[in-house]
């Protein structure tokens, strides 16, 4: 069974991210703002990868002059994803 986890990135021109997840993989990743075409491609390049994959893959990535990215904005997302889902409370947050 899916579940849908939505996140609003910080300190990047994207302004929510609505994730897809079925286990630990990701299914889809819709992204509202931010550089349309870049953000495509990653959606496309994520779906079907796992979670830890793609945390290891674009943590740390920086845009600019900015300390965090679209993709590290992403890993954030996720690993508060695996956080909330080893909470006995996470579907209060999903």
């Amino acid at each position: 069974m899916s579940k849908t986890y939505v996140f609003q990135p910080k300190g990047v021109c994207s302004r929510q991210f609505t994730f897809e997840l079925e286990g630990t993989k990701i299914v889809s990743l819709d992204v509202v703002g931010g550089c349309n075409g870049n953000l495509k491609g990653i959606s496309s390049l994520v779906k079907g990868k796992e979670i830890d994959e793609i945390i290891n893959a674009l943590e740390g990535i920086t845009c600019g002059p900015r300390a965090t990215s679209c993709p590290d904005q992403i890993a954030e997302a996720l690993k508060q994803f695996k956080a909330l889902s080893n909470d006995e409370n996470k579907e209060d947050y999903l």
